[in-house]
């Protein structure tokens, strides 16, 4: 039997009867407003009814303390000194006689003074086995009312927090760590046509209360663009770059094949023809999809080598052109248009993201750091491109020569232009918190005429786009609200301390934050590789336009890249095709972003696109609100 179950039976009973009536109670017992536990404790209860009735607790002196068992003893022995028994707690003065039934042992004790007896008591219990809650249930009438009064407070305080925490996941500031990382919505990259169209929803309660908190948002948002400044990186020297990746630099040569669009060089081959070159490719040991795409390069490569005096040469190529950003900004719908013209080869992976992770080891941002892949591993994933443009440079005929010429290699893998956050792990720190090499450091030493295509998009939209995309669970307006309040804060207590540069890169505060606020900064990283490439090499679209003429974005790749004319019928079919990678239906019945979310993000991104609209001399990528 517990003892709280004893005391509160007690209570109960106690409360029911007066003092006065009690021995009539006994002698005429009424039903019980509670039902009483059974065994020994109903024993214990009655006995104590009987001490009642018997005026075993009836007053004594003013000042005399008496004690009494009410387990089985009925007469109060208060002042005889005896021997003290195992089990009771009478205190320091005892009878000698024992009590006939429990024999001093496994006894209830009931305290009072000379007062009136206040029923409303807490009861001692003790049973057998259990020696230790007598003390613990004797408290006074005060200690009792503060602690149910503390205990009702408790309860009160953790019911709204459940209550909230489920409708708000308890806002609460995620801590630096390293990790692994619409309204109108747009096409392509999660979006469909039909959202295009504008919603027109109900206000929401939610958003209205999210507008009261307004305010104090803007503070942060103040508190950012007062510290934004635009600074010139310091570029790094060749020799710097050599020593961080020397392996890399002994494999890819300073001059390529003149004859060959494609920056592209033979090397020598020294396995034999039963060899498998890609045995120890990393992306066919982690990626499954792409091992029946190995499986035809394995078949066919022993055919694809250039033998010159008992020794075999392959053709090693990299990339003419890269589609270097953004994410949820419409590079899958532009990487398969694209690959629709047949002077365009991609590599086996639409996005190796090799230059910014593989080549680090990062596999999955959640994973941590593996092996990192080599260079060669890389390579191979250009090799059905290399393959063809061996074909043309062996070719007996001008025009099969010419035709295999004009193939140019393309790569797009959308964290190029933004992900260096793995320069902390592999690279010696900065004094001031930026990072020493970037990725464009390396593809220029190698690549000086790269040419680069970005497409962007309003990146309030981007955000939420990118927000439904890679959210599993929960996903709401009004959580994507409460992220994007707790980013600006912790973006905020970055540029407290560090440079703009420092916070974008900062591989901490990227994974920290619990959406990508970071990746829509299109400025920042644009003027970045600007330090670098020239302004002619970049071709910058943005997905607004390429959603609703969709032909003219094509024919403005087309010319950027010197690529030959389409027949009408290859036109058409780039041009109709359906968008890629549109929004899933479940995440088109979210809705959009509460407005007032929307305007914090346009008051934060609105200092980065007025920069990016200047350096383009296009106001069109200032995306200002209508």
């Amino acid at each position: 039997m517990a003892p709280v179950l004893v005391t509160t039976t007690l209570l109960q009973v106690l409360n029911t009867y007066n003092h006065s009536d009690m021995e009539t109670a006994l002698q005429h017992p009424l039903p019980l407003p509670v039902p009483l536990p059974s065994g020994e404790a109903q024993l214990h209860v009655s006995r104590l009814l009987g001490g009642l009735a018997h005026g075993s607790l009836s007053q004594q002196s003013k000042g005399t303390t008496m004690r009494h068992c009410i387990n089985c003893c009925i007469h109060l022995i208060p002042d005889n000194a005896h021997k003290q028994k195992v089990g009771c707690r009478g205190g320091l003065q005892h009878s000698q006689q024992v009590c006939p039934t429990c024999r001093g042992e496994n006894k209830i004790l009931f305290r009072v003074d000379s007062k009136q007896m206040n029923l409303l008591a807490v009861l001692e219990v003790r049973t057998e086995g259990n020696e230790n809650w007598g003390g613990f249930l004797r408290f006074k009438k005060g200690k009792r009312c503060s602690l149910i009064f503390g205990l009702i407070i408790m309860t009160l305080v953790m019911a709204s927090y459940i209550l909230s925490g489920a409708h708000q996941e308890l806002l609460i500031s995620s801590p630096f760590h390293y990790g692994s990382f619409p309204n109108n919505p747009s096409l392509m990259d999660g979006e469909n046509p039909s959202d295009m169209k504008e919603h027109h929803y109900q206000p929401s309660v939610n958003n209205i209360s999210y507008m009261k908190d307004y305010p104090s948002i803007k503070l942060i948002i103040n508190s950012i663009t007062a510290r934004i400044e635009f600074t010139t990186r310091k570029l790094p020297v060749l020799q710097d770059l050599k020593r961080q990746e020397l392996h890399m630099f002994s494999v890819i040569p300073n001059k390529f094949l003149p004859n060959s669009k494609s920056p592209c060089w033979y090397e020598e081959f020294s396995g034999r023809n039963t060899t498998d070159p890609y045995l120890t490719n990393s992306y066919v040991l982690y990626s499954k999809r792409f091992r029946s795409t190995f499986d035809t390069l394995r078949k066919a490569f022993w055919g694809h080598l250039s033998h010159v005096h008992g020794k075999h040469f392959r053709l090693r190529c990299l990339p003419h052109f890269y589609i270097i950003g953004q994410p949820k900004c419409g590079t899958t719908d532009l990487y398969d248009r694209l690959r629709l013209h047949p002077e365009v080869k991609f590599s086996a992976i639409k996005e190796p993201h090799w230059w910014t992770r593989k080549r680090f080891g990062i596999v999955r941002l959640r994973d941590g750091l593996r092996d990192r892949y080599p260079v060669e591993d890389y390579l191979d994933l250009f090799d059905l491109a290399a393959h063809q443009i061996h074909q043309g440079l062996q070719a007996s005929s001008a025009k099969e020569q010419g035709k295999m010429n004009q193939i140019i290699i393309g790569e797009a893998s959308a964290s190029t232009m933004w992900d260096n956050n793995a320069w902390t792990f592999f690279y010696d720190n900065s004094t001031d918190g930026e990072p020493p090499f970037l990725t464009q450091d390396f593809i220029h030493a190698f690549q000086p005429d790269a040419k680069l295509i970005v497409m962007l998009r309003d990146p309030v939209e981007r955000l939420y786009s990118d927000y439904l995309y890679f959210a599993s669970s929960n996903k709401s307006a009004d959580d994507f609200h409460e992220k994007v309040t707790e980013a600006l804060q912790l973006f905020e207590n970055c540029m407290l301390d560090y440079s703009l540069r420092a916070c974008v890169y900062n591989n901490t505060l990227n994974n920290a934050m619990p959406v990508r606020l970071q990746v829509g900064l299109y400025a920042v990283y644009l003027l970045d590789w600007l330090t670098v490439f020239n302004k002619e090499q970049f071709l910058i679209l943005r997905l607004e336009d390429h959603a609703s003429n969709v032909k003219y974005t094509m024919h403005r790749v087309f010319h950027f890249l010197n690529l030959g004319p389409l027949s009408e019928k290859q036109e058409a079919l780039m041009t109709k095709s359906p968008a890629s990678n549109v929004r899933r239906p479940e995440d088109r019945n979210l809705g959009p972003m509460w407005p007032v979310t929307q305007k914090i993000l346009r008051d934060f991104y609105g200092p980065f696109n007025a920069r990016l609209a200047q350096v383009l001399a296009d106001e069109a990528f200032a995306w200002k609100a209508p």
